[in-house]
């Protein structure tokens, strides 16, 4: 049986690609099953189109977890975050990171390719999975932002 941790939905536009490539790499070297929705080339593209495929999958609880990467992150943290179930955390180090999962029980993480290094956000993403929620305190808060006005 296949540890649902371990599968995560990836997708990016052109200027996340190379980014998604290198930490898609890293992943399955490292025991995780991938769900690449694309885009799979530098080809100029739209980064809503792929933000909608892995934040639909998170949502509707097919993957636990995802990774969205774009010029920003902004594009596509603002899209993932459409969806009711998403709560997706645009990271550029591995404090923010830490504390997306710790306080925030994010389960999408934002990266911005044209911002960040690629090890550090190898290492941004290697703490994005590995850091539990902490509950608690945080547990009304995550529930206060389902929530509808």
């Amino acid at each position: 049986m296949v540890n649902k941790s371990k599968i995560l939905a990836l997708g990016s536009d052109h200027a996340g690609y190379l980014l998604k490539k290198f930490l898609m790499e890293n992943l399955i070297n490292n025991g995780y099953q991938v769900k690449d929705y694309g885009t799979f080339s530098e080809e100029s593209v739209d980064y809503p189109d792929f933000a909608h495929l892995v934040a639909h999958s998170v949502n509707e609880g097919v993957y636990d977890r995802g990774i969205l990467i774009c010029g920003t992150g902004n594009g596509v943290n603002i899209t993932a975050n459409k969806y009711s179930k998403v709560r997706s955390a645009l990271c550029w180090n591995e404090e923010i990171a830490k504390f997306a999962r710790l306080h925030n029980d994010a389960n999408i993480l934002a990266l911005p390719a044209r911002f960040i290094d690629f090890n550090v956000a190898l290492n941004v993403m290697n703490i994005f999975l590995t850091t539990g929620f902490e509950g608690g305190r945080h547990q009304r808060r995550i529930e206060k932002i389902a929530k509808t006005l």
